[in-house]
């Protein structure tokens, strides 16, 4: 197996395919509007969606780098990146559909990559790293969600991956 074929199964293992842990997607399924604004009262913690918003924001950040883009915003503080919400389901389902589509996107682009192409410099370090960066980043975040809906109630006490 190529490192290009590795890093594409893992992309897809931390997004929506599971292997060892639940990944984002199966974290985000079921997830309404109300729940995905929702925070524990009191506590100093990030909602679901500005979690997804601040995911997106990395992502669509680095997609724009990738294709020799200079990115069209740029977040004063890493705080910025975890934006406000909007109201309603279809908000929160452009959001999520918005999610889904910039990691397409990166896939198909990593796709198209050679292993020495994914270790040149990205600018500094190889571009495998940054993408593996993003794989924990997510794996991070996506536990996070999980705990927010184990707080909430919505996540199920025991669940199967088969």
């Amino acid at each position: 197996m190529s490192q290009t074929q590795v890093l594409l199964q893992r992309w897809d293992e931390c997004f929506g395919q599971e292997d060892w842990y639940p990944p984002l997607v199966p974290a985000l399924e079921g997830v309404t509007a109300e729940e995905a604004a929702w925070k524990p009262e009191g506590e100093a913690v990030n909602s679901i969606w500005e979690n997804v918003n601040h995911l997106l924001y990395y992502k669509e950040y680095h997609l724009q780098r990738m294709r020799g883009e200079n990115p069209d915003f740029k977040a004063s503080s890493n705080d910025e990146t975890f934006s406000s919400v909007e109201d309603g389901d279809e908000a929160w389902q452009k959001t999520v559909d918005r999610l889904k589509k910039v990691h397409g996107e990166i896939r198909s682009f990593l796709s198209g990559l050679s292993d020495s192409e994914l270790n040149a410099p990205f600018p500094t370090r190889p571009l495998a790293s940054l993408i593996h960066s993003l794989m924990m980043h997510d794996a991070y975040h996506t536990g996070q969600i999980i705990l927010l809906r184990k707080l909430k109630g919505s996540w199920p006490a025991s669940r199967s991956s088969e």
